[in-house]
């Protein structure tokens, strides 16, 4: 069992699930060092949690090294009891392989999963100086299956998740008394696809506009729900979290069926988009 205590660093925490994060922590009396671009939306959340927590406040691109580093250097020193990392923050694109150039491929890696493993390395040596610590990589249900038209998500996704499963075995065999999870949501009502970026070779508006609304009605989920399964997970040290019936559901067809799970999967989705 890992304890909801000390003090936590959260990535994409002005928003969303990191959002939802937040604040269930500070209610659990967590301090948190909380990490984002959008400074604006960190104040409001700061604001919302009040004075009975110590927040300190970061802007950080998760898509910049040194930044990450800095992140990590300053959140340690306001917060020396650190002992939960979760790095949340991320990205999506919409597009085709073919439709989507190098340039934006190697952005959104830059996010979704080098941003996952510089924040790890940047606090991973100070996790180790606490009694028991957590770190938190959330990879996606996406990160199981990759359905057409996600290539580049896919992979940061899939990438996490087989970076996340590696060092938790390197750090069971140490005996380290840290511990990973690795989380795969479904459908979150998060504003991600709103925000996503459009491959350079999409020229179809009407396509975005589809995206988005299938998403929005597929993604079931919560952010707090979201949360409150992390924080489960975290508290019962599960290697793997996944959330929402939507991730189960995936999860086990491709289990059953890895190699064409896909033909079934699309009638699924197809008949939800349908509202059926």
């Amino acid at each position: 069992m890992t304890a909801i205590r000390g003090a936590a660093a959260i990535t994409g925490a002005a928003s969303g699930i990191g959002r939802a994060l937040a604040l269930e922590f500070a209610e659990r009396g967590c301090d948190l060092a909380l990490a984002d671009r959008d400074e604006a939306g960190l104040k409001a959340l700061a604001a919302e949690i009040g004075d009975t927590r110590r927040v300190s406040l970061h802007h950080v691109d998760v898509g910049e090294r040194e930044a990450i580093a800095e992140f990590a250097t300053a959140a340690t020193a306001a917060h020396p009891a650190l002992n939960i990392v979760i790095n949340n923050a991320g990205v999506a694109l919409l597009g085709s392989f073919e439709e989507i150039d190098q340039a934006q491929m190697e952005w959104l890696f830059d996010i979704n999963f080098w941003g996952v493993v510089h924040g790890t390395r940047a606090f991973l040596a100070h996790l180790k100086t606490r009694p028991e610590a957590h770190i938190v990589n959330l990879s996606s249900i996406f990160g199981i299956i990759a359905p057409p038209g996600q290539s580049a998500y896919a992979a940061a996704k899939f990438a996490v998740r087989g970076f996340s499963e590696s060092l938790r075995h390197e750090l069971a065999v140490a005996g380290s008394r840290v511990k990973l999870s690795v989380v795969h949501p479904g459908g979150v009502a998060t504003a991600i696809a709103r925000n996503s970026r459009t491959g350079v070779g999409v020229t179809d508006n009407a396509r975005r506009a589809q995206s988005i609304e299938r998403f929005e009605i597929a993604a079931k989920t919560t952010p707090k729900a979201a949360a409150l399964r992390i924080i489960q997970g975290i508290e019962r040290n599960e290697p793997r979290i996944l959330i929402g019936n939507d991730a189960r559901f995936m999860d086990l067809l491709q289990r059953f069926r890895p190699g064409t799970y896909w033909a079934p999967l699309q009638r699924k989705l197809e008949k939800m988009a349908k509202g059926n």
